[in-house]
């Protein structure tokens, strides 16, 4: 029997809100111009200046707000903004856990080449592995399509956005969320209770986007329990996906303190069942009503 989504009372919010940002001291800041740009510290980095940066967050939350479907300009985005203090909060979150310390040693990372998805599709349905595999191919995305982190400065906080970026499909996939606008800003906001980065705070500009009926959906339903969701959760970056693969995924909701929220794609169908069999009654009726007038 389906239960009630526990909605957070403001004071559960704030609360939540600020123990998760007890951030670290300042970290020092390279200063330089355009004229005398430093070399890379890592393969594929371009170091900015505050001002590109700027420039660079602002242009890419326009861009991203115009077409949420760019995934190049909200990756842009979410690097811009993680610095100087937000993807270290994260670093340290997987510094302070014995698993985080791991993925941080191993450094994996998730593509089609360290996944084997065929693999996936015969292990039993409740299983993590099924769950995501499933949950890709019913979505029609993969594993490859997550760009590489290029403007974050510290090569270790560049891989903790790469990590965050190639896990996100893992939460989708345990949460039961699609990719369509209305899934994608409801992640988000979990996202955001759980991570703190402000990409994901910005990315719910997006529910500006939804019809009306939507937005009464996210807001009455998505919105509490992505909050209530993430900010309750274990820190999601601290999940060692490739050694979950075989364990049941019901099992690992309750690990993480997730309760999976109402099927969207189901709501949306019925609805629009509903909606149909509304107008084919209307139409019924009015060709009854017509023919009664002849």
């Amino acid at each position: 029997m389906a239960t009630a989504l526990m909605r957070p009372s403001l004071q559960d919010i704030w609360s939540a809100v600020y123990v998760k940002s007890l951030l670290p001291a300042p970290i020092g800041v390279r200063h330089f111009s355009i004229l005398n740009r430093p070399s890379p510290n890592y393969e594929g980095h371009v170091p900015l200046t505050t001002f590109e940066r700027g420039a660079l967050a602002v242009g890419s939350a326009f861009g991203s707000l115009l077409n949420p479907r760019r995934g190049d300009l909200i990756a842009a985005l979410g690097e811009a903004t993680a610095t100087p203090y937000f993807i270290y909060r994260l670093r340290d979150a997987m510094l302070a856990s014995p698993m985080g310390r791991r993925i941080l040693r191993d450094r994996p990372r998730i593509t089609s080449q360290t996944l084997s998805m065929s693999y996936l599709r015969t292990l039993p349905s409740n299983t993590v592995g099924r769950t995501y595999a499933a949950w890709l191919d019913r979505e029609g995305v993969g594993p490859d399509t997550r760009s590489q982190v290029r403007y974050i400065d510290d090569e270790e906080c560049a891989y903790v956005m790469q990590r965050y970026r190639e896990c996100h499909d893992f939460s989708h996939a345990i949460t039961g969320l699609p990719v369509i606008i209305e899934g994608e800003v409801a992640l988000k906001a979990f996202e955001y209770g759980n991570t703190l980065l402000p990409m994901t705070g910005l990315s719910l500009m997006a529910v500006l986007r939804l019809k009306k009926a939507e937005r009464e959906r996210f807001f009455s339903t998505y919105f509490p329990w992505a909050l209530a969701n993430g900010l309750k959760a274990e820190e999601m970056i601290n999940v060692y996906w490739e050694e979950q693969l075989e364990r049941d995924v019901d099992e690992l909701r309750v690990e993480l303190g997730i309760e999976k929220p109402p099927d969207l794609r189901n709501t949306r169908k019925m609805l629009r069942e509903k909606m149909k069999a509304e107008k084919s009654a209307r139409e019924a009726r009015d060709r009854k009503n017509g023919l009664s007038v002849d």
